[in-house]
Parts: C-alpha cells; sequence; structure tokens
C-alpha cells in the first residue's frame, strides 16, 4: 500500500525529513486509505484533520527512531 511513499529516515534520506516531506507523506497516504485524490468540501474538514493528525504521528515516529545505534532527532 501508499508505493509513492517515500522512507523518510537517514540513512535513506541523506537529511531529516522537512515538514513538507512528512506533509506530503501524510497527505498520500489519507489520499490512499480514504479513496479519495480530492475531498469534496462536506468531507473536507474531517480529511485535513486526517493529514494533520498522519503527519503529527509520522513526526513524533521520525523523532523517535534509532537507526543503527544513533538517536535520529528532529528539530520543530
Amino acid at each position: 500500500m501508499c508505493r509513492s511513499i517515500k522512507t523518510l529516515r537517514p540513512p535513506v534520506l541523506p537529511e531529516e525529513a522537512t515538514e513538507e516531506d512528512i506533509h506530503a507523506a501524510a497527505l498520500q497516504y489519507v489520499r490512499k486509505v480514504s479513496g479519495f485524490r480530492a475531498p469534496a468540501a462536506h468531507n473536507r474538514e474531517v480529511f485535513d484533520r486526517a493529514v494533520e493528525a498522519v503527519a503529527a504521528a509520522t513526526a513524533e515516529l521520525l523523532g523517535g527512531l534509532e537507526v543503527r545505534g544513533a538517536s535520529v532527532s528532529r528539530a520543530g
């Protein structure tokens, strides 16, 4: 699922993921799960909240991961 979402952690990504990288991945995930590329007006609010929740969870995950014994921390 979500084959177009790229890995957002070193060493796959040469630098730390940006907020834009995380948001793009969250948007792709929500699009895939919901089946909507762009939601109808009556679904926009819940769609946008889901993107923000997934982005926050992704940032938390990336901030807490340890890769090859080194802590990977994200500023922001």
